[in-house]
């Protein structure tokens, strides 16, 4: 039988939502073990200028525990 624990991060890119995602992922699985998935709970862009300076993902990460 496996458990599983789910957390939320934030992660932020220049560049779009989906490289967001994909740093999120890459810096919880270096922390995190046995990372399973995730779901992006919300995105939200910060504005500078009249232009997107920032993207930002809300992370809910799936991983299972260590027995």
């Amino acid at each position: 039988m496996s458990v599983a624990r789910v957390t939320e991060i934030i992660a932020s890119s220049p560049t779009s939502f989906d490289d967001a995602t994909e740093k999120g992922i890459a810096r919880a699985s270096e922390t995190l073990k046995n990372v399973q998935g995730a779901w992006v709970k919300d995105m939200k862009v910060t504005v500078d200028g009249g232009k997107i300076s920032e993207y930002r993902v809300g992370l809910m990460v799936t991983f299972v525990l260590d027995d």
